[in-house]
């Protein structure tokens, strides 16, 4: 069976695009950078917004030479890792010899406990990416972004970051024989913070929140101070964002080559969830999934809630915030990709909630309890919003659904930091009992 090309999951496929040359970088089957608004297209380089219309560029492909059997035999010997689906990605043929961290193929865990106690019937599992390299999922995105540093020549590495992100470039360009220099928030959990500096790289603290940071590093990019420098969630953000398509290969293979009904994503800029999206489209195209609709819904805490406080109200237009939450991985006042989560969860038929700091650090130790997961507040927040959509009637509860955790909870401590002994007793078995644990 061929396939067809697939070169943009977005409404504006009919546009006519201005024809790019042929690219002078080997990133595998990616031909083109193509604006998501109003489908003009570049050649690939080191850019993310369009000069026609300041629209956000994204990787457009050619994947019409794979034969869909002969692809998914492919994938299925490919490494335990994200390069299984290399000829999917904007990476080129060898990119599995090159020193790379390597993340991907992480555990979709059948969560039977946790179904129990939520009502769930159809099947409830949780993908849990907390078995990356430095322990959340940002290791997909700043291994592609990697790839795409190499092909444009970039000698440093860095990127705006809530803690994950900065751990994961640290990580990543050690490995790859980069420098780094990352740029967090102050006020970060230290826990994150030790992480992303015990790498060797420089990380530095801006006083503000994410967003001030994240403008910092607008204005470095147009500076001479930041010549050569590939800042993975700025400048090479359309490639670094495709890390998160394999976080849908990955559930649908580990489904038996089939799409969830129902998927939770946690929402910080948006593009893990718009990208997830993408990844099951081109699964449909390609043929390697049976096409039948499914569910997307997005999860905020309260307390950095701009895309819920959006989906809720009616609205198209997502109006920044100023953060205020425990689930700091996920604090982005002004999510980039906001707009576009309103438009899939509405198309899909999901839905965007949020839940308060308390419901967070509840689905914190549910999740714990019941499945032996200890989840960042990132994961908190996705699990917590669950239980709120199940509670509301919004999630369909006999129904496969996939809940993602994004990150390691001992990155997060603080957030469970009243958790603790159950008893201090004396070494003798009358203390024991005294303390009611016979």
């Amino acid at each position: 069976m061929a396939v067809q090309t697939v070169e943009s999951t977005t409404d504006t496929d009919d546009a006519t695009p201005t024809a790019s040359p042929a690219s002078p970088v080997d990133l595998g089957p990616a031909t083109a950078l193509s604006c998501r608004e109003c489908g003009h297209r570049v050649p690939l380089g080191p850019v993310f917004a369009c000069e026609e219309c300041f629209g956000p560029l994204e990787i457009a492909y050619d994947f019409s030479a794979y034969d869909t059997e002969e692809l998914r035999q492919r994938i299925e010997a490919g490494p335990a890792n994200i390069w299984r689906y290399a000829p999917l990605l904007p990476v080129p043929a060898d990119v599995a010899d090159k020193p790379n961290i390597n993340p991907g193929w992480t555990k979709l865990v059948k969560a039977d406990n946790l179904a129990r106690e939520l009502g769930v019937t159809g099947g409830l599992y949780v993908k849990d990416d907390s078995g990356n390299p430095t322990h959340s999922f940002k290791d997909r995105v700043v291994a592609q972004a990697i790839e795409a540093a190499r092909a444009f020549g970039f000698t440093t590495l860095s990127c705006s970051s809530t803690g994950n992100l900065a751990g994961a470039v640290g990580a990543a360009a050690a490995r790859a024989g980069f420098r780094s220099c990352v740029f967090i928030p102050h006020d970060l959990e230290q826990g994150k913070v030790v992480m992303a500096a015990v790498y060797g790289g420089e990380l530095v603290g801006i006083e503000g929140n994410y967003d001030d940071v994240n403008r910092f590093c607008s204005e470095l990019i147009g500076d001479p101070a930041g010549e050569g420098w590939g800042f993975v969630n700025v400048n090479l953000r359309p490639y670094y964002a495709e890390g998160s398509k394999t976080l849908a290969y990955e559930i649908c293979e580990q489904l038996g080559w089939r799409l969830p009904d129902q998927i939770v994503v946690p929402i910080a800029s948006g593009s893990q969830l718009t990208k997830i999206d993408k990844g099951l489209q081109e699964l449909i195209g390609l043929g390697l999934v049976e096409d039948k609709p499914y569910k997307i819904f997005g999860a905020q805490a309260e307390g950095c809630s701009p895309v819920s406080t959006a989906y809720k109200a009616g609205h198209d237009v997502v109006r920044p915030q100023k953060p205020n939450t425990i689930a700091k991985s996920l604090a982005i006042g002004n999510p980039a990709d906001g707009p576009y989560v309103l438009d899939i969860a509405r198309r899909t038929g999901g839905a965007v909630e949020d839940v308060t700091d308390e419901q967070v650090v509840d689905a914190i130790k549910l999740l714990a309890r019941t499945e032996g997961i200890f989840a960042e507040t990132a994961g908190g927040v996705t699990v917590g919003v669950t239980r709120k959509l199940i509670e509301n009637g919004v999630l369909d509860p006999s129904l496969t659904t996939v809940v993602l955790n994004t990150g390691d909870g001992l990155k997060t401590l603080d957030a469970v930091a009243g958790t603790g002994l159950t008893a201090t007793i004396r070494p003798n078995l009358d203390s024991f009992r005294e303390a009611g644990l016979a």
